[in-house]
């Protein structure tokens, strides 16, 4: 590849993703491209030409896409999904107990593991949330790991990694030498494309969002834009679960860590501008 066609591809991803490739990301480029390049019948080298002298969008999205790092597992650190359980959810029951709606946002859910946690964990509140309007939406940029999602289909390592055997049993059915998620875990999530960097308008406003090792890809002035956004859609007593490598101190004021808790954000009245709680 040529130093003027990464250069091109290295704006074209911040562009259009928001991730920053440093310029010793080569390898990288090289080795998440070549299947494309094959695929066009060139190798990576030609592919980043075809990018920089004129491509379909089809193509750039794909491109761009495979920059992605989809990197996901169920129930993923294991305390954001306990603390949801045992400390936000039952706040939030309480405080929704007139209106029964509840609405949580999975952004950048990749192939889908992240959402169908939090739907396995209200399904172990089943109880408390019957008769409830719950919604859970997922949304990620690439279509091609939204529609591995949306299957449900998960292979032997997938499964193992994050899950008990007592919800591999309940929730999972053995399908070839993968596992079929439950058709009722699968109608409780909505899945959506969206772009981080395209704000949260549309989306409407949530009790709960996770927004969980995506923050880490994108550069200060772009993270204090999405959380910017985040706290807009968030109700003001709502909940925002961060990576456990992520942080909002030193980017913005519109949240707070929950002082003992890692990865807990609550929104700061008088920081940035917050949604009202409906």
């Amino acid at each position: 590849m040529t130093p003027a066609d990464f250069e091109h591809f290295r704006a074209l991803v911040r562009r259009r993703s928001g991730l920053a490739l440093t310029a010793d990301k080569d390898y990288l480029v090289s080795s998440r491209l070549a299947p494309i390049a094959r695929a066009e019948g060139l190798d990576v080298g030609g592919l980043l030409a075809r990018l920089r002298l004129g491509a379909s969008e089809g193509l750039i999205r794909r491109c761009v896409n495979a920059m992605a790092t989809h990197e996901s597992f169920f129930f993923r650190d294991g305390t954001p999904f306990d603390l949801l359980s045992r400390e936000v959810l039952p706040q939030l029951l309480n405080a929704r107990a007139a209106r029964r709606t509840l609405r949580i946002w999975c952004a950048a859910c990749s192939s889908g593991q992240e959402p169908y946690s939090v739907a396995m964990v209200l399904q172990e509140h089943g109880a408390q949330l019957a008769g409830w309007n719950v919604q859970i939406i997922a949304t990620d940029m690439s279509e091609e790991i939204l529609a591995k999602a949306r299957a449900g289909l998960y292979s032997e390592f997938e499964v193992r990694r994050g899950l008990s055997e007592q919800r591999l049993n309940r929730w999972f059915t053995a399908e070839g030498r993968g596992w079929r998620i439950s058709p009722t875990l699968q109608q409780m999530v909505e899945f959506r494309p969206h772009n981080l960097l395209h704000g949260a308008g549309g989306l409407g406003v949530f009790d709960v969002i996770f927004c969980r090792n995506v923050l880490i890809y994108f550069e200060v002035e772009q993270k204090r834009a999405i959380l910017t956004d985040l706290a807009r859609a968030l109700t003001s007593d709502g909940a925002l679960f961060l990576g456990s490598a992520e942080t909002v101190l030193g980017v913005t004021e519109a949240f707070q860590l929950t002082p003992g808790v890692a990865g807990l954000f609550r929104p700061v009245r008088g920081g940035e501008p917050l949604a009202r709680s409906a």
